[in-house]
C-alpha cells in the first residue's frame, strides 16, 4: 500500500493495513485519543513502516536485496518488537544517515520511534524496556523561514493570470494576510465566516479565528459573485471550488494556482511554496505591523510561542536599527599617528619615555629607594 493523504478529504488518511499489529494500534492512538493530523500520523507511519523494513532485513526475514516495497510487515510480532535494543535503533539512524538522511530526518524518525516505543512499554506494558531511552541526536539546526518581501508580495499580487481569477488572487490574499496552513485554507467552507471573522481548523482540529482585513474581506467579496454564478456548483459548503467541475479545490491544485502565479511574477525556482507564504504573513505582522509574539501565536495556531519566536530573528530593519544605536556609531576612523623624527617606528619619543626608563649612560643609578615604601 501506498501511503497518502486523501486529496479530496484532506482530514482522511489510508487505514495503514500493511505493518505490524502494534504499529497500527499505535497509530490509532495518535488519531482518536491523541487527535493528532492526518499528516502528522502519516508521518509517523512512513518513518516506523522503513525501520521495520530494515529490522525485517537485519532480522534475515526477507533477503537483503529486496526491494523495501516487497518487504511483508503484517506478520511480525510482539514478542520480535520486544527483541529490539538500542543498538538496533542507532544502527537504523546509521543507515539513514548513508541513505543521505540530513539532521531533521534523522530527528523526526528517532521522534517517530520514540513515540511507539514509548506507547508499547509505558501505555501498554508489553515491553519491559523502551530502547529510546537515553539516545539523543542533539538539536537539528533551524534554518530562518524563507519568505516574499513586500515588494515581491505585491509583484505577486499584480501578477494573477488564470482562467479563474477571483478565485486564485483571492487565495493568494488570504494566503498572504491570514498566514494560514495549506490544509487550512483547502477546509475552509462558506459557514466558517462571521462578521469579520474567519474559523479555521488547525493541527489537532483546534480551532482559532482570524480577523479579515479590507483587502481579504475585498477578494472574498468578488469571489464570492463569481462563484454563485456558476453553473455546476457540486460542493456548496467548500469556499474554494473547481470551475471545471464545482468541487473542492485539493491541496495539490492549490499548489499548482501558486506555482503558476509565482511563475508570472518572475519569483520561480526561488523555493517559495504556499508555506512561505505562510511564513510571509507572519514576516510582514511582525516587520510593519508590530505584532508582538502572543498575537502572532493566535493568529498562525502555533501551540508555543517559541515555535513563533523564529520569526523575530528574520526582523532585519530591527537588527540594523539596534546596531546603529550603538553609542559608538558615530565613531570615524583615526589614521594613524606619524611618528616623530628620530623615533623608531612604533615606540614614543625620548620626551615621552617614563623618566625611569630613559637612557642615563653607563653610570646611570636607579632611582633611590623610598624610605616610607616598606614594600
Amino acid at each position: 500500500m501506498s501511503t497518502y493523504i486523501d486529496a479530496v478529504h484532506p482530514e482522511r488518511h489510508a487505514p495503514y493495513l500493511d505493518i505490524p499489529d502494534d504499529v497500527i494500534e499505535y497509530l490509532h492512538y495518535l488519531d482518536f485519543v491523541k487527535q493528532r493530523s492526518p499528516r502528522t500520523i502519516n508521518g509517523y507511519y512512513i518513518d516506523l513502516r522503513g525501520f521495520f523494513r530494515f529490522m525485517a532485513v537485519q532480522w534475515s526475514l526477507v533477503p537483503e536485496d529486496t526491494p523495501p516495497a516487497q518487504i511483508d510487515l503484517t506478520g511480525i510480532t510482539t514478542d520480535q518488537i520486544a527483541r529490539i535494543r538500542k543498538r538496533d535503533i542507532f544502527q537504523f539512524l546509521e543507515f539513514a544517515q548513508e541513505n543521505s538522511n540530513g539532521a531533521k530526518a534523522r530527528a523526526r524518525k528517532l521522534s517517530a520511534l520514540r513515540g511507539f516505543f514509548g506507547y508499547m512499554h509505558t501505555q501498554t506494558g508489553r515491553l519491559s524496556e523502551d530502547p529510546t531511552t537515553g539516545i539523543s541526536l542533539g538539536a537539528p539546526k533551524k534554518a530562518l523561514p524563507r519568505y516574499l518581501t513586500l515588494d515581491e508580495s505585491l509583484e505577486l499580487l499584480k501578477n494573477v493570470q488564470s482562467d479563474f481569477y477571483s478565485r486564485d488572487f483571492c487565495i493568494l490574499t488570504l494566503f498572504l494576510n491570514c498566514g494560514m496552513r495549506l490544509a487550512e485554507l483547502v477546509a475552509i467552507n462558506l459557514s466558517d465566516f462571521r462578521d469579520e471573522t474567519i474559523r479555521i481548523i488547525g493541527k489537532g482540529h483546534k480551532e482559532r479565528l482570524v480577523y479579515l482585513n479590507a483587502a481579504c474581506l475585498d477578494a472574498l467579496e468578488h469571489y464570492k459573485t463569481e462563484r454563485a454564478a456558476l453553473p455546476n456548483l457540486a460542493d456548496k459548503q467548500a469556499l474554494f471550488v473547481s470551475k471545471r467541475t464545482g468541487k473542492r479545490l485539493t491541496a495539490r491544485r492549490v499548489e499548482q494556482i501558486v506555482a503558476r502565479c509565482l511563475q508570472t511574477a518572475g519569483l520561480s525556482n526561488m523555493g517559495f511554496s504556499p508555506h512561505k507564504l505562510r511564513h510571509t504573513a507572519a514576516t510582514l505582522m511582525y516587520q510593519y505591523g508590530q505584532a508582538d509574539m502572543l498575537a502572532l501565536k493566535e493568529i498562525l495556531g502555533h501551540v508555543d510561542v517559541s515555535t513563533t519566536q523564529i520569526y523575530t530573528h528574520i526582523n532585519r530593519a530591527e537588527l540594523k536599527q539596534a546596531v546603529e544605536a550603538s553609542p559608538l556609531s558615530r565613531v570615524e576612523y583615526v589614521p594613524e599617528p606619524t611618528p616623530d623624527a628620530g623615533q623608531e617606528p612604533g615606540g614614543p619619543s625620548a620626551s615621552q619615555q617614563d623618566p625611569g626608563e630613559q637612557d642615563g649612560g653607563a653610570g646611570s643609578q636607579p632611582p633611590a629607594a623610598d624610605p616610607d615604601n616598606k614594600g
